[in-house]
């Protein structure tokens, strides 16, 4: 279970000729094996705060501690080799591979990672049963509900056995019903593989689930107190 740490972490971008200011100053620890959320709507800097912290970008100012080492120093092709070990990532809108089938899909990371195909076939089993997927495991997304598809996300965030896990809005285009599915399986798999969990997310029903909150607003971020909670809502 790892320990994130950002200090002083600013990040800008260029819009033609005006600086755009997505991140300010930032400095936020997410404890070892929490389930912390980063709350706030859209455009205030929650997606740039996550690609930051799993080396999908780099910032302009600032340091960025995994598990104690600076990422923000790390050459790009160890970065990349840092991300492919260490890091899962699910995105809101599933990123699976259209022409793979549900248990390829989750095998793929393992196929990058050179891990030996009977590892890949005993980790690909065990994580689709995980999930309940078992049974669709030679389906392809299409064929896929979205509750399904986000589950077959999940298990390919965790088939490399990360220690940090990255959720950008998980159960954003899913139903109010569907998404409390994933979210409390998100959950149970956190406890179950000792995992530290950060995600983004606006809505209030799922912010409330996690043990840490932290508000992004405007580029700026601070612990999600009570009032703050009720003006989300």
């Amino acid at each position: 279970m790892w320990t994130v740490e950002m200090r002083g972490v600013c990040k800008h971008y260029q819009l033609d000729q005006i600086t755009v200011p997505a991140l300010q100053d930032v400095a936020l620890t997410i404890r070892p094996g929490g389930f912390t959320v980063l709350a706030g709507p859209s455009g205030s800097g929650k997606t740039t705060l996550l690609n930051l912290i799993g080396g999908v970008d780099r910032p302009d100012a600032g340091s960025i501690l995994v598990a104690g080492q600076d990422i923000v120093h790390l050459g790009d092709d160890a970065l990349s080799d840092f991300r492919a070990r260490h890091i899962g990532f699910i995105f809101q809108n599933f990123n699976l591979l259209p022409v793979l089938s549900a248990c390829e899909n989750v095998e793929y990371p393992l196929i990058l990672n050179r891990v030996a195909a009977p590892e890949r076939k005993r980790r690909v089993s065990e994580l689709l049963d995980a999930v309940g997927l078992a049974d669709k495991a030679r389906n392809r997304p299409g064929q896929l509900s979205g509750g399904q598809r986000q589950r077959v996300a999940i298990a390919r965030a965790l088939a490399h056995r990360p220690s940090l896990v990255l959720a950008d809005e998980p159960t954003a285009n899913l139903d109010s019903q569907t998404g409390a599915a994933i979210l409390g399986l998100l959950r149970d798999l956190q406890r179950q593989y000792q995992l530290t969990v950060v995600f983004s997310s606006h809505d209030p029903q799922v912010i409330a689930a996690a043990d840490d909150r932290y508000q992004v607003r405007d580029g700026r971020v601070s612990q999600l107190q009570a009032q703050i909670e009720k003006e989300i809502a």
